[in-house]
């Protein structure tokens, strides 16, 4: 039963979201995760990344009479920035989502660079109904313009195939990434861009429409290659009309991070999230130093680090989700919008080179204080699994 209810755990994380659902169950809202708020964040010197609360709801509502556009193919338009930098700007739709409808689809198209390009921006914008947009670096593949039904993350498992760039939330988010640091891209790189939107409406549909741009850096002030480390924990049973919190738990992080410096990070909660707090610790008994704390699941700040910090030898992170749960069921670990989440990614720079991975710690299967701690790809855990 462990086993089978650890893969089940997996496919939760690795392969959310694949098919449209109604939302709005358990007395919930139906909204879900960011893209709503309208906050934006850029590099600074911030260390904790606090955010105050308030945030609106993860979907909105439009009048039907402004929602008849229908799916039409994606797009990418490219521009030159000035000073020897370019910017393209993948766009999804757009679509109309009709009343009561959650779904993810994907379009993948060629980026249209010519030559080898170092991205050292990317700035997002979700349109109404965003729940998150994930953009990859994909392998060469025929081009699909057309949204199209998708499996989140499929990309993540395995870097052969292709790797994240970048998971957005809120409404207007924009990386900037370090000096001298990139996102490296072949000449003729395919995109992938991944929209996981909701419509919490009974009676009004919405137009969608997402747009990231990416904007390049000289080549000759690259000096690294970034990537992202994804870490969560599904043990999570939230009674009905009640507070409760998961952790601080402990997540070692592995050995080949150890020269990462890590440079900005967001936490994730759907619509019952109250708080998200993560300390650098330097093993399972000390709390650790605070660095992030987020208030607002529909607008989860990017937190960015001037400078970057390092995990210390054999540490980890120490983090802790919160929720208050007004519905009237119990909610637990899953991907709609009437269940809930807890993790967050961190950007980091020198890439690893088996690139992006999503690892989770859970109790529910080696018991407190260690349980099980696992990535993917890489684990043996996740061989076993996930045939990964």
């Amino acid at each position: 039963m462990r086993s089978s209810l650890l893969a089940l755990t997996c496919a939760v994380v690795f392969a959310a979201c694949s098919s449209p659902s109604t939302p709005g169950q358990n007395g919930g809202t139906g909204s879900s995760g960011g893209g709503s708020g309208g906050g934006s964040s850029s590099s600074g010197a911030s260390s904790s990344g606090s955010s105050g609360g308030g945030g609106s709801s993860g979907s909105s509502s439009g009048s039907a009479s402004n929602a008849d556009a229908g799916a039409v193919d994606g797009d990418v338009t490219a521009n030159d920035a000035g000073d020897g930098e370019q910017t393209f700007t993948v766009q999804f739709g757009p679509i109309n989502v009709p009343p009561s409808t959650q779904n993810t689809q994907c379009i993948v198209v060629p980026l249209g660079n010519t030559a080898l390009v170092h991205i050292g921006q990317i700035h997002d914008l979700l349109g109404n109904a965003s729940h998150h947009m994930i953009l990859y670096k994909v392998a060469a593949q025929p081009t699909q313009a057309t949204p199209f039904a998708c499996q989140p993350f499929q990309d993540t498992l395995n870097p052969a195939d292709g790797n994240p760039l970048i998971i957005s939330q809120a409404k207007d988010d924009t990386l900037t990434l370090p000096p001298g640091v990139a996102f490296t891209l072949e000449a003729n790189q395919m995109v992938r861009l991944e929209m996981h939107y909701i419509n919490a409406s009974a009676t009004d549909a919405v137009t969608l429409v997402t747009t990231s741009t990416l904007t390049t850096m000289n080549a000759a002030d690259y000096m690294y290659d970034a990537s992202f480390l994804f870490i969560g924990d599904p043990d999570i049973t939230i009674p009905a009309q009640s507070s409760w919190t998961l952790g601080p738990h402990y997540f070692p992080v592995p050995a080949e991070y150890a020269t990462a410096n890590f440079f900005a990070m967001t936490g994730h909660e759907h619509q019952w999230g109250t708080g998200v707090t993560i300390a650098s610790s330097t093993g399972i008994s000390d709390p650790g130093t605070n660095i992030y704390t987020n208030t607002s699941w529909s607008d989860p700040v990017t937190a960015h680090f001037d400078p970057p910090f390092h995990v210390d030898a054999n540490g980890g992170f120490q983090f802790s989700c919160s929720w208050y749960n007004a519905s009237t069921s119990s909610v637990s670990f899953g991907e709609s919008a009437d269940d809930e989440m807890c993790f967050f990614w961190a950007y980091y720079y020198p890439a690893n080179p088996s690139g992006a991975q999503v690892c989770f710690h859970t109790d529910a299967y080696g018991g407190e204080p260690t349980g099980i701690n696992a990535c993917c790809p890489g684990s043996a855990l996740c061989t076993a699994l996930m045939g990964q």
